[in-house]
C-alpha cells in the first residue's frame, strides 16, 4: 500500500474500466503536448502502451491523441497539480490530480481533507522519494526479479499490486531506458508510471481495524474525485 494506493474491491467492473479509462485519456492528452508520435515521446510511448493493454478502444486513443497535439478544434488544457498532507492518525498522503479547472480543485480538496490535514507545498513532499515505478510480470515462470533489475538498471524491486507481478523502482530520468531493457531480462511491463515511495511508512499493523478503516474511507473519498489521478500513502502493509 506505501508506493501507491488502490481502492479494496472497487465497485463494479464497469465504473473500474471507465475510471481507469478517464485517468488514461488525460494522462494520453497531457503527453501529447511535446509530439502525438510515440516513437519520438517516451512518455507518451508508455502510457500509449498502457491504454492498450487496458484495451482503450482506439478511436478513443486516437482521440486523446489528437486532442493533446492540438490537432483539432476542441481546446483542452489540463494542470498537473500536487496536493499534500495527512490522512486521519498522521498517515501521509500526496494526491496527484490532473486539472482543467485548478479553481474548482482546490476547494474540492479542501473539503476532502477536512477529515484529514491539508498541508503546504513540500510539508510532505520531503518524506517521499519521487521514482520510476515499472510493474512486470515474468515472461518464464524463473525470472529472477533480482537479476533483472540489476541488469537493466532498476534501484530496487518489490512484490507488485498483482500476485506474481514485481514493481522495478527506477530513477526519475531511467525510466524508460529501463522499461525498454526489461523484455530482454524476462519481464513483460504492464504499467510505467513516475510516483512517490514513503520513506517511513506507517506499519498498518500500528493502527487498531476502527482508526485504518477512517483511513481507508478517507482515501475512496478522494480516489472518488474526477480530478484525481494517482494517491500515494505512506503506509505499509
Amino acid at each position: 500500500m506505501g508506493a501507491q494506493w488502490k481502492a479494496k474491491g472497487k465497485d463494479l467492473a464497469a465504473n473500474a474500466r471507465g475510471r481507469i479509462f478517464g485517468k488514461l485519456v488525460k494522462e494520453i492528452m497531457v503527453a501529447a503536448r511535446n509530439g502525438a508520435d510515440p516513437a519520438m515521446n517516451p512518455r507518451l510511448r508508455l502510457v500509449v502502451e498502457q491504454a492498450r493493454k487496458a484495451s482503450m478502444p482506439k478511436d478513443t486513443l486516437d482521440r486523446a491523441l489528437k486532442k493533446g497535439a492540438g490537432l483539432t478544434d476542441e481546446v483542452v488544457h489540463f494542470e498537473h497539480v500536487l496536493y499534500e498532507g495527512f490522512a486521519p492518525h498522521q498517515v501521509a498522503v500526496m494526491v496527484e490530480c490532473l486539472t482543467d479547472n485548478v479553481k474548482r480543485t482546490a476547494p474540492e480538496m479542501r473539503v476532502l481533507f477536512r477529515k484529514g490535514q491539508l498541508g503546504t507545498s513540500g510539508s510532505v513532499a520531503w518524506d517521499f522519494d519521487h521514482v520510476g515505478m515499472i510493474e512486470a510480470a515474468p515472461i518464464n515462470p524463473g525470472a529472477d526479479p533480482e537479476l533483472a533489475a540489476i541488469e537493466a538498471g532498476a534501484q530496487d524491486f518489490e512484490p507488485g499490486e498483482e500476485e506474481g507481478t514485481t514493481l522495478f523502482l527506477t530513477d526519475h530520468a531511467d525510466l524508460d531506458l529501463v522499461c525498454r531493457a526489461l523484455p530482454a531480462q524476462g519481464f513483460n511491463v504492464l504499467s510505467a508510471k513516475l510516483g512517490y515511495k514513503p520513506k517511513n511508512p506507517v506499519d498498518s499493523a500500528s493502527l487498531s481495524p476502527s482508526d485504518l478503516a477512517e483511513v481507508e474511507a478517507f482515501l475512496a473519498a478522494i480516489d472518488a474525485n474526477e480530478d484525481v489521478q494517482e494517491i500515494y500513502v505512506a503506509l505499509a502493509g
